[in-house]
């Protein structure tokens, strides 16, 4: 092999070891790898989530907000770590609030489950995060898109600065 060939390979090897695995969750969505998001989880897709090597939990819901069950203490009884950061509505789509997903994500050990109770919240807060560390704004709104942004997207829009908030 060639010293270029070398180099190609290992900077391969290297980018390959730093990328999360792939995590499949019946019902979520993972719109980049070791990311699945979506709406409230129920206690099987948390172990579904737990039994393909999950490493993390962040409910984006609200305190107030019916969960079904203890998700928190049944996260934790998993072996997964948890983590609450409530996004309530539109006013905590914040700089603020992306730049501390993005913290959660990074320090995370493996792969995460981010979600609030559609998965609308979810896609907001992630495009945000996304246009924040440099992701191109159109791009940012499409990876919420995939992420479950759906009703929030007009003021998802108005924080990236894409077109008035209404699509156009």
């Amino acid at each position: 092999m060639r010293p270029s060939w070398i180099l190609a390979l290992a900077a391969v090897l290297l980018v390959a070891a730093c990328m999360r695995p792939a995590v499949r969750v019946d019902g979520f969505s993972e719109p980049r790898p070791g990311l699945v998001t979506g709406g409230q989880p129920d206690a099987p897709a948390l172990g579904q989530f737990a039994n393909a090597g999950g490493a993390l939990v962040i409910d984006l819901r609200a305190a107030g907000e019916p969960r079904g069950y203890a998700e928190a203490a049944l996260a934790r009884e998993l072996g997964l770590g948890y983590v609450n950061l409530p996004i309530a509505d539109a006013g905590d789509l914040t700089a603020e609030n992306a730049a501390r997903l993005h913290q959660l994500l990074a320090d995370a050990s493996g792969p995460v489950l981010l979600h609030c109770a559609s998965g609308n919240r979810v896609g907001a807060l992630l495009a945000i995060e996304a246009a924040e560390r440099g992701l191109d704004p159109q791009a940012a709104l499409e990876l919420g898109r995939r992420a479950g942004l759906t009703t929030l997207e007009p003021v998802v829009r108005v924080h990236l600065g894409i077109g008035n908030g209404t699509g156009h």
